[in-house]
């Protein structure tokens, strides 16, 4: 009997739509503070976005990032913006 290997989802914060884990980009806050996840293991509170520019956007036009997921988005910028292009 073959058994599928089941692949993650997780919800983008910005569009709010369930995606395969590896197609999006995990921004987490812990104690060495806010940092792009590449390996997706990171300990820290953690949010997924989606790869394209307007989900990145989005959430860093949202005045209630902050209040709602404990950290802001505006010093991760420019790396979110290379990591899109990757």
């Amino acid at each position: 009997m073959s058994s599928l290997k089941k692949i993650p989802e997780r919800m983008c914060v910005s569009c709010r739509q369930m995606k395969p884990k590896n197609q999006l980009i995990r921004i987490v806050n812990n104690v060495n503070g806010v940092s792009i996840d590449i390996s997706g293991k990171a300990n820290g509170r953690g949010v997924y976005l989606c790869k394209c520019k307007s989900c990145i956007e989005k959430a860093l036009k949202n005045k209630k990032f902050g209040a709602i997921y404990g950290f802001s988005l505006s010093e991760l910028e420019n790396d979110l913006e290379k990591a899109i292009e990757q």
